[in-house]
């Protein structure tokens, strides 16, 4: 029988899950049990019990196990890390290993001639348990914990002098790295250095909100932060002033994620905010972000037409990004000419050709969207509109013939429209070149592995209008959610359609506030009541959609 199933079988997934993790495996080419894993669907010990199952292996649960230390040293640390192979105990003249290939004849030969031992028996552990034990006993990923009580015994660091010496030495390089790799590991967006009178504080940004992990000793601060600049190629002297620099960070012999470093004085130091890019992330579709049914056919539609401006908006950090790179991926073909200009460019994308702002370069928004003007551009997406100049240039654009995306920064979809009155676009121009405008948010969803049934307060449902007897639900906080409750975040949409009646109240300079009437009443569902639905739905927590929405109460 195969894993699928009998994961199925067992009632650890659903088929409706499955469906959408064979989506996810198009789009990365990963085995649909490791899908299933990543969009939270399943823990990894579930999946490699019945693969143990399946292919008829011992299975074994690692999670708190004990390694004898000494133990490891019967099988040559090369084979170790090259089988991932972890020596669990050894009876008499029988060594039992645990591998996520249990039936690897290689491996176990391979094993069986370097440790001289006759007799190999191997158990099936997950991949994630054995790696843990493996950076734990050699040194991939010791905890940054360990690595500062080294630096104080071993290394003084703060006594030394120059501190581009002092960043190259090796515990400091350790501590970068692991931070860095702990960061992707827990799905963090961000990494906070942030410098206080008598120590350094480490905040990683997850599912949007910033958690404190770790906080380091003050004299760590220089050589720290001195390693970050190195590697992104900033000037370590220079403490007066911000600076910006790129890292491309290597995890592993497959996987790379770009980082984006900003530094900026303040009162203790300098603050330093790292921007994880993962590299083998793909594009979400469409159909993943979150769109009710009507708004997701609503907006396939729409980006569908030869010409026109979409805007998407919403504040720093609401996904606008990524929802237009879904867009421009599921439009884009051999017959379209798709360019971009972007600040900065955070995922290349297949067939689209990407550049950035560069204003020390005199790359603008709006002098790079003169030049891409000139390069036959069908689709052309500015990362920003940010001024008159650019609204009048992708206005124009749009009006001979391109279909524009661009984003702004407004509260919801018919602040976008007066946002570019407020600029100085002429009313009429606006109202015939928009075609629809996209307002966002990110909600996290609800940690499948702790949901329970709850009960928001009686005063709080009656004020949004919901029913006091309806099912709600929240996380309870468990180690796969590390006790946050949430995994992972979902979009929010108001999805607005210019039709003609939207025309005419442009045209008349109408408020925000009687755009969104009108809209309301030709159908349009605003933020907070996009919100209800993954509420009702138990996707999300009442509490989460009023954080993100306050400004709709």
């Amino acid at each position: 029988m195969e894993i699928i199933e009998l994961l199925l079988q067992k009632g650890l997934v659903t088929s409706g899950q499955i469906e959408k993790a064979r989506e996810e495996v198009k789009r990365t080419g990963s085995k649909l049990e490791t899908a299933l894993e990543k969009l939270g669907f399943i823990d990894g010990e579930d999946i490699a019990q019945v693969r143990a199952e399946v292919i008829g292996a011992a299975y074994m649960n690692l999670s708190d196990y004990v390694i004898d230390a000494e133990l490891l040293s019967v099988i040559p640390e090369k084979l170790i890390k090259k089988y991932n192979v972890v020596p669990l105990f050894k009876i008499q003249e029988v060594l039992t290993v645990a591998m996520v290939n249990p039936h690897d004849v290689e491996a176990l030969d391979a094993i069986r001639r370097a440790s001289g031992i006759e007799t190999i028996d191997s158990v099936l552990a997950s991949e994630e348990n054995i790696q843990k034990i493996l950076d734990a006993h050699f040194g991939v990923a010791k905890t940054v914990e360990e690595i500062v009580k080294t630096i104080d015994k071993e290394h003084p660091l703060y006594s030394k002098g120059g501190l581009s010496e002092v960043a190259e030495e090796p515990p400091v390089i350790r501590l970068t790295n692991i931070l860095i790799m702990e960061a992707v590991k827990e799905r963090a967006s961000d990494i906070h250095i942030e410098p206080e009178q008598d120590l350094v504080r480490i905040r990683y940004r997850i599912d949007g909100i910033l958690h404190e992990v770790h906080t380091l000793p003050k004299k760590l601060q220089s050589a720290l932060i001195s390693r970050v600049k190195i590697l992104a190629n900033m000037d370590i002297a220079e403490t007066r002033r911000a600076q910006d620099g790129k890292i491309r960070f290597k995890l592993d012999t497959k996987k790379e994620v770009d980082i984006r470093v900003s530094t900026f004085p303040v009162v203790y130091g300098e603050n330093v905010v790292m921007r994880l890019l993962d590299r083998a992330s793909v594009v979400f579709g469409l159909g993943d972000l979150g769109f009710s049914q009507e708004n997701l056919a609503a907006f396939k539609k729409i980006i569908q037409q030869p010409n026109g401006i979409i805007l998407v908006t919403g504040p720093t950090g609401s996904g606008k990004t990524t929802t237009l790179y879904a867009a421009l991926s599921s439009i884009s073909s051999m017959e379209k000419n798709i360019i971009t200009i972007e600040d900065p460019v955070e995922y290349e994308l297949p067939l689209i050709r990407q550049t950035q702002v560069n204003p020390k370069a005199g790359i603008t928004f709006s002098n790079g969207l003169r030049s891409i003007l000139r390069q036959d551009p069908d689709v052309i997406m500015v990362g920003e509109i940010r001024d008159k100049e650019t609204a009048d240039i992708a206005i124009q654009a749009s009006l001979t013939g391109h279909l524009v995306f661009s984003t702004l920064h407004t509260n919801d979809a018919p602040s976008a429209l007066t946002r570019l009155i407020d600029m100085g676009v002429e009313p009429f121009l606006i109202s015939s070149s928009v075609i629809g405008v996209l307002a966002q948010r990110l909600v996290r969803t609800i940690c499948v592995k702790c949901k329970e049934r709850h009960v928001p307060a009686k005063l709080l449902l009656e004020d949004l209008g919901l029913d006091t007897q309806g099912e709600f639900y929240k996380g309870s906080g468990c180690g796969k959610c590390k006790n946050t409750g949430f995994m992972g975040r979902i979009g929010i949409f108001e999805f607005l359609l210019i039709n003609e009646e939207m025309k005419k109240l442009i045209e008349a300079k109408s408020s925000s506030d009687q755009i969104k009437k009108k809209a309301i009443e030709a159908g349009m569902r605003t933020l907070i009541n996009a919100g209800l639905e993954k509420v009702k739905t138990g996707i999300t927590t009442l509490d989460e959609v009023v954080r993100v929405t306050e400004i709709e109460r």
